[in-house]
């Protein structure tokens, strides 16, 4: 499958949605190794593939757990450094519940797989307790004030990070 990813010699473009995941009172984030940042769990969709379909593909492949995918929450224009370019993102995020909660750990952390552009790297899944949410560093950077907003319809917000 190919992701929507496009890249020019200044800019890349990318098409990625994300699954919010809350379980007695804690949000289900996933961090690289090798960075100090949490971000909701997700990936990019695929050429002809839904939404629907690249969360409970990317669910299933990251940490071998099947999701069922509710509604819309956030609709999000982000900006960002990836690599030695800028990146223009568009990010849809939707409500996510477990099929089996007995798929994964449902607290503390564990490592699970990542693939972006055909490399495969660890990457760490996390429960943060949603009251400390202001007190760590995620992106995009509103998502605290976003979670307190979940049941308010549909948000549509712009990120950019500096």
């Amino acid at each position: 499958m190919s992701d929507i990813i496009f890249k020019t010699d200044d800019w890349v473009f990318s098409y990625r949605v994300a699954g919010i995941l809350i379980h007695n009172n804690k949000l289900f984030l996933q961090k690289p190794t090798n960075d100090t940042g949490f971000a909701l769990p997700g990936g990019h969709v695929s050429l002809g593939e839904t939404n629907v379909e690249t969360l409970i593909r990317e669910f299933k492949e990251e940490i071998g757990a099947d999701i069922t995918v509710g509604d819309l929450k956030w609709v999000g224009e982000l900006f960002f450094p990836w690599d030695d370019r800028p990146c223009h993102q568009i990010g849809l995020y939707y409500s996510v519940q477990l099929k089996e909660k007995s798929q994964i750990p449902l607290d503390g952390s564990f490592i699970g797989l990542e693939q972006i552009e055909g490399r495969n790297f660890d990457i760490e899944f996390h429960w943060i307790p949603l009251d400390e949410m202001k007190n760590i560093e995620i992106y995009p950077t509103n998502v605290p004030d976003l979670l307190s907003k979940i049941d308010e319809g549909v948000q549509h917000f712009i990120f950019r990070e500096e």
